[in-house]
């Protein structure tokens, strides 16, 4: 398998847009990359975004991107409001969201998958492909009741330390999860696991996206 790392000017810094429909999809979907990179390059600038949230969650939302984000050399945490499950209806909201993050033309872009079966994560990765046409975007995998996981063709393996703090992070700063049978460390770990046996992680773990144009 091939291995391929960024190439650029190492003195500029490298923006990376994180897009989430929810408070903790960001976390769960990549979390573990994103800490990745911050170990592997000094010069990250990051803009987070959450698109739905109420005051509690949004509380949550911010104490775990400032867990995640904690050497990054800038960042930029936005946390809206737009209603939960009801994304396609504000459509044309969301859109104009998204024509205010052109400014940040990113380098590398985390999204909801496509074929994502919640509503809302696939509305805020069509507006992603709409909006950012020449750029590397890797869509993550959610796990939940849909029974929706596929084949994702990237992978990043994650050391032992990097995929234990992932887990760490999202548990210690959603408290309004914890009640939720599918929000335990072993689903997360056992996602992790799967896509780790299957590009052959030295950890044995891995989180795993889907990557739909990539440019040699």
């Amino acid at each position: 398998m091939l291995a391929l790392n960024f190439s650029h000017d190492s003195n500029a810094p490298l923006k990376i847009l994180c897009l989430g429909s929810h408070s903790d999809d960001i976390e769960i979907g990549c979390g573990g990359s994103v800490l990745r990179l911050l170990s592997s390059y000094a010069n990250l600038e990051f803009v987070w975004v959450v698109f739905s949230s109420s005051k509690e969650r949004e509380r949550e939302a911010r104490t775990s991107a400032e867990l995640f984000l904690k050497g990054a050399k800038q960042k930029e945490i936005i946390v809206k409001d737009f209603r939960d499950g009801f994304f396609p209806f504000h459509g044309s909201e969301i859109k104009n969201f998204f024509e205010g993050l052109k400014r940040v033309s990113p380098d590398l872009i985390f999204t909801h998958n496509q074929k994502d079966a919640h509503q809302d994560h696939r509305l805020i990765a069509e507006l992603t492909w709409n909006t950012f046409r020449n750029h590397l975007i890797l869509e993550y995998e959610i796990p939940k009741y849909d029974g929706d996981l596929g084949q994702p063709n990237f992978f990043l393996s994650l050391e032992q330390d990097t995929y234990r703090k992932k887990i760490r992070y999202i548990t210690e700063a959603f408290e309004t999860q914890r009640s939720k049978r599918w929000f335990e460390p072993e689903t997360f770990l056992a996602l992790m696991r799967l896509r780790g046996m299957e590009c052959v992680s030295p950890s044995g773990y891995a989180e795993a996206f889907y990557c739909r144009k990539l440019v040699l």
